[in-house]
């Protein structure tokens, strides 16, 4: 075969891999215009792209390139509800993860960490639950310590963690399971300088607030939400290597034991809606379109091999690959179309005319 066939034979098999690219981003273009959910869209991808890693937009509307998961188990850490497959997040949020759980262990006599949702391998909004989660830079953690043994499959999807709350007064916390253990995990958390906020229930923070006697600077980092008493959530600032990542407000000054958290124990919180709706409305789901623009990259771009080689190592350092050549999921989606054509059927060359 001669040097120029070879060549049109390569230029073929590159229109081909780019022509498979380009349609992968049609058909975002497409449910984009059509109005599929977004949480339909990332709910199904079951790996994140293979790129360096980067958040875009906001912890409430936006996706995660680069993705990585924590292992289901590690010395002092176990994942929870693994059918979710929601234990990707930011390589800073796993590594900020794991040394909670180490430091926990080794300073607090925390037994280890009971990991709920961090997020999905592409982020983006989920098929339930949360509304932010979507940039891979928030993680629940349970409030139940770590049991000693390795809890199977099943236990791990059924197991309920336990309420701080007395469930027969309003906003108070049940002293037969919060432990001073809980408070110093908490602050730890909240010491760490990436971290940006902690939210808790609004009778945690209370009793955070009359009772720690250490260090209270990074108390106002720990904000009352809703719900939040059988876990915690850790939420980080935006990496430096997220250019396209929208950090929230700084918390204001103070420690947050004020007026504001007075707020939690007034009625208003809890008023149910005095008028009624004249029409039910039809809820407004996100899509495509109301994300990031490079979010159509980042649910189209390509994956792994496997979710092993996305998984997080130790030491706080990732082992999974990221191609020599991309350094965005711009480059990646480029890097794929010049990819080696080895798996690619290429046609063979027509004989010479006899």
């Amino acid at each position: 075969m001669g040097i120029d066939t070879r060549a049109a034979l390569a230029r073929c098999a590159s229109a081909l891999l780019s022509s498979i690219v380009a349609a992968g981003l049609l058909s975002a273009d497409a449910a984009a215009a059509d109005g599929t959910p977004a949480k339909e869209l990332f709910g199904a991808k079951a790996l994140p792209t293979q790129s360096e890693p980067s958040s875009y937009g906001f912890y409430s509307k936006g996706c995660l390139a680069g993705g990585i998961a924590i292992p289901t188990d590690g010395p002092t850490w176990q994942a929870m509800r693994l059918s979710r497959n929601r234990r990707w997040g930011h390589p800073a949020m796993i590594a900020l993860i794991e040394r909670l759980s180490h430091d926990a262990a080794d300073n607090i006599g925390w037994p280890g960490l009971l990991l709920g949702d961090i997020s999905q391998p592409r982020g983006g909004p989920m098929l339930s639950g949360h509304a932010s989660h979507q940039i891979g830079l928030d993680a629940d953690i349970w409030l139940t310590p770590m049991p000693k043994k390795t809890l199977s499959y099943q236990e791990r999807e059924t197991i309920s963690a336990t309420s701080m709350l007395d469930k027969s007064k309003f906003l108070t916390i049940d002293p037969a399971a919060w432990t001073p253990a809980h408070a110093r995990l908490i602050m730890l958390a909240a010491s760490y300088p990436e971290v940006e906020r902690i939210f808790v229930n609004p009778a945690i923070k209370k009793k955070l607030c009359d009772s720690w006697k250490g260090d209270r600077s990074a108390l106002g980092k720990v904000r009352p939400i809703y719900g939040h008493d059988y876990h915690f959530h850790v939420r980080i600032k935006c990496p430096g290597d997220s250019k396209g990542c929208k950090d929230q407000a700084a918390v204001p000054a103070g420690d947050g034991c004020d007026k504001s958290l007075a707020w939690w124990f007034t009625d208003e919180p809890w008023a149910k809606p005095t008028e009624k709706p004249v029409k039910p409305v039809k809820p407004k789901f996100t899509t495509l379109a109301d994300l990031p623009k490079t979010c159509a990259l980042v649910l189209n771009g390509p994956a792994p091999a496997s979710e092993l080689q996305a998984t997080y190592g130790t030491a706080y350092r990732a082992v999974a690959a990221v191609p020599a050549a991309a350094t965005s999921i711009e480059a990646a989606i480029g890097a794929a179309e010049e990819a080696p054509l080895a798996n690619i059927p290429v046609p063979l060359p027509r004989p010479a005319l006899q």
